[in-house]
């Protein structure tokens, strides 16, 4: 006797590994699995302008990392005493323009050159709806708390998206042509919109999807983070208090199905091992004296090592050092 609706995620051919370079794009939904990517030691960059939301701002992010721009001048504004950029989040503001500058370029200068050396770009379109400034027309990744007056909203059409990411991907597949796309849309509600115009939008980013991986179905991939949460896992103790966000107990179930569906069991057992480092790393002892914990302090040096052999871009140095510190600290 089946009691939920099974959702299907066919496995992606070739699975990634800890060879390949990530980036993650997109809504607070990508955010939640970038984190994860990075925490796994796997190699990702995520959410360089900030958590977006919609596929043009995406866009054009990704433009601008393809020609190493910076956003242009009537860009940035200055608003409720903090200065802001149209083209990132909220978390790059700065109570002065140099300093908003200095955050963008920190960011930008970190993924320089990413885009030519990505083997997976992973995006998380969260709606369909933008809003554009009434100014200069342009589509607007943040409002940053501006009167509503001075933007127009409106929903995206299919074609209006699937135009954008043909033009788009050809140009990045132009200087790095064997990187692939993996597409998901946000299991997120966004009823600021109202229910029924949510599901307009999600309806819309779904179908723009479905037919840019018919144009290209050897390089675009799709991930059904949206069906599992809302047919799979559908009921509200799977949410958030808010009632809108996933649970941090859903999140880790699609985490895992993501995880099962993307990569090898080689990677999993790999990302097994990272997993049991951080867990012995956040181990609290009983007696910190004992010889019993120094024995165990020079397993996780040892599990670090081991794998830090294989894998030299792993970032496990700060722990080690700290098991190091405290192994001086017992002799």
């Amino acid at each position: 006797m089946n009691l939920f609706t099974s959702v299907a995620a066919s496995k992606i051919s070739p699975q990634l590994d800890y060879n390949d370079v990530l980036l993650c794009m997109g809504s607070c939904f990508a955010t939640e699995i970038g984190q994860r990517l990075q925490e796994t030691k796997l190699r990702c960059q995520l959410n360089p302008f900030g958590v977006l939301y919609n596929p043009m701002s995406i866009s054009s992010s990704l433009r601008i990392l393809l020609e190493n721009q910076f956003p242009a001048e009537d860009d940035i504004i200055s608003h409720d005493g903090l200065w802001h950029s149209f083209s990132f989040h909220g978390d790059f503001s700065s109570p002065t323009k140099e300093g908003l500058i200095a955050n963008i370029h920190h960011s930008l200068d970190a993924c320089r050159d990413v885009l030519k050396r990505v083997t997976c770009l992973f995006l998380t379109f969260g709606s369909a709806y933008v809003y554009k400034c009434k100014e200069n027309g342009k589509v607007v990744a943040n409002c940053h708390k501006l009167p509503e007056k001075l933007f127009i909203r409106n929903r995206l059409t299919v074609s209006e998206i699937v135009d954008e990411y043909s033009s788009l991907l050809q140009d990045i597949w132009n200087v790095n042509p064997t990187m692939r796309v993996l597409f998901t849309v946000s299991p997120i509600r966004h009823i600021r919109d109202g229910l029924h115009e949510n599901q307009l939008s999600k309806a819309t980013l779904l179908l723009a999807i479905d037919q840019i991986k018919q144009l290209f179905p050897d390089r675009v991939l799709y991930f059904p983070a949206y069906e599992l949460l809302l047919d799979e896992l559908r009921d509200y103790r799977f949410y958030a208090d808010d009632l809108v966000h996933p649970s941090h107990l859903a999140v880790d179930y699609i985490w895992q199905r993501f995880s099962e569906a993307c990569f090898s069991q080689d990677t999993l057992m790999v990302m097994k091992s990272v997993k049991e480092i951080k867990n012995m790393i956040g181990h609290r002892p009983l007696h910190p004296e004992s010889e019993e914990y120094t024995r165990f302090l020079q397993q996780i040096v040892l599990k670090i090592e081991t794998l830090s052999e294989k894998y030299p871009y792993f970032d496990f140095d700060k722990e080690k050092e700290s098991c190091l510190t405290k192994l001086n600290r017992l002799h």
